[in-house]
């Protein structure tokens, strides 16, 4: 049996690996998971806030306990096992009582008697598929499983929205047919981009498997901010682990001002992924652009990804507000409401937490610095928290690329380390000493 002392170490360790695991690739998180562990793999599952991607990979991963303590897990909002949540939401909306007389006569005979062909559902789901429930009904009447035939039309001639999601929620799909169903659009209606949401949200991929899949280019940096939508859209966290999968798939653009002009110029009318399209401009291969039709919202969402901020305003309290980043003081709740009244007058941004508040795992978790709050998207400010973790992924990513063996020390590291996260950077990587003043 551990002791005390045991278990605070895997108490904080899995505390620590849960941050840096935000701003992971995948095959770092998966490389992480299995060094970390027993009594520390426990404890990340059941106690710690786990990005939709972690809970993503740790479903697919894991085994049953494994499944049992992320199920267990109050901070895995809105992100529980796959099949949840599904179509016992919709089924508790009675469903209409003229459904059934329409398909039958869409049909030409009782739906009931004998399952649907392909054909025939594929063709109720076009029909009947502007939003998922509906398509649930038609999905709950006796036809063939087998994906192969929806897929295949699919990939003809994309599917409904609703419909998407529906399939995503009532059968139990490989993970090529769910990137399958990604891959090709549906038409841009209201609700187009419920079935990332919804895959992402079930465990079925992860962020950067969306970014990986989603075409047409642009819808992909649409995704990045979905806060003027209604219903079904992404949570706080949720949208910042998009906006690092989507800066990751970016990074070959650099801070080259020419490259992120032709991107904004070729993805309204490219139809590939975006991570084609980025090397494709990296190459300088691509052709002309097809006249499109200017698509609301991207030259906003591209601005949201680029490079580059507004300064917060200079002088003697922005200095103060600095020096005070790195002396915690008597209580949480004191720290807590100094740094929010500093972020409000402008004294401090994001990127100053991540850079100079200690240690560098207070800076990693904003409840340490913005505090907790009763909401789904667990923060009132989002600006802070969104400007915090790019920072820290450029952090990351300029120090310690897609090395797995880095991201353990990082992640090892972090838990006993007092200073800030450049300086453990630096003295990871580089065995630079931590006494030195940035």
């Amino acid at each position: 049996m551990p002791t005390a002392e045991e278990d605070r170490a895997s108490r904080r360790l899995a505390w620590c690996v849960a941050h840096v695991m935000r701003h992971a690739p995948d095959h770092v998180v998966t490389d992480m998971i299995g060094r970390l562990d027993k009594p520390a793999f426990k404890y990340l599952c059941r106690d710690e806030w786990l990005s939709a991607s972690t809970v993503t990979l740790l479903l697919r991963h894991g085994g049953e306990s494994d499944r049992s303590y992320v199920a267990r897990n109050p901070r895995v909002v809105g992100r529980p096992l796959p099949g949840l949540p599904g179509p016992a939401r919709y089924a508790r909306r009675r469903t209409p009582a003229e459904l059934l007389p329409v398909l039958r006569a869409e049909l030409g005979r009782d739906p009931l008697e004998e399952p649907l062909t392909a054909a025939e559902l594929i063709g109720l789901l076009r029909r009947h598929g502007r939003r998922p429930r509906v398509a649930l009904d038609v999905l709950a009447l006796p036809h063939d499983p087998d994906p192969e035939p929806l897929l295949a039309e699919h990939l003809r001639l994309p599917l409904p929205a609703g419909s998407v999601e529906a399939l995503l929620l009532a059968l139990d799909l490989p993970r090529d047919a769910v990137h399958g169903l990604l891959a090709s659009a549906a038409p841009r209606t209201r609700f187009w981009y419920r079935p990332a949401v919804r895959a992402v949200r079930m465990g079925r991929v992860t962020h950067e498997e969306l970014v990986a899949h989603v075409t047409p280019a642009h819808r992909t940096l649409l995704l990045t901010d979905l806060t003027g939508a209604r219903g079904l859209r992404w949570t706080l966290p949720e949208r910042t682990g998009m906006r690092t999968a989507v800066a990751r798939a970016l990074r070959p653009l650099r801070d080259d001002p020419r490259l992120w002009a032709e991107l904004l110029r070729h993805a309204p009318s490219f139809p590939g992924t975006l991570p084609v399209l980025v090397a494709r401009i990296v190459r300088g291969t691509l052709p002309e652009p097809a006249d499109a039709p200017a698509v609301p919202g991207l030259a906003e969402a591209v601005r949201s990804v680029a490079p580059g901020g507004a300064e917060p305003v200079a002088g003697v309290d922005r200095e103060l507000a600095l020096a005070s980043l790195a002396v915690p003081m008597e209580s949480v709740q004191e720290d807590i409401r100094w740094v929010r009244d500093c972020l409000a007058r402008g004294l401090l941004s994001g990127e100053d937490v991540i850079r100079h508040k200690a240690p560098a795992c207070w800076a990693l978790d904003e409840d340490h610095w913005l505090g907790e709050v009763d909401h789904p998207d667990r923060h009132a400010p989002a600006a802070p928290v969104i400007a915090a973790r790019s920072e820290a992924d450029r952090l990351f990513a300029l120090a310690l690329g897609s090395d797995p063996d880095a991201w353990w020390r990082v992640a090892s590291t972090l838990p006993d380390f007092a200073g800030t996260l450049p300086h453990l950077l630096l003295r990871v990587t580089e065995g630079g000493s931590v006494s030195g003043r940035p």
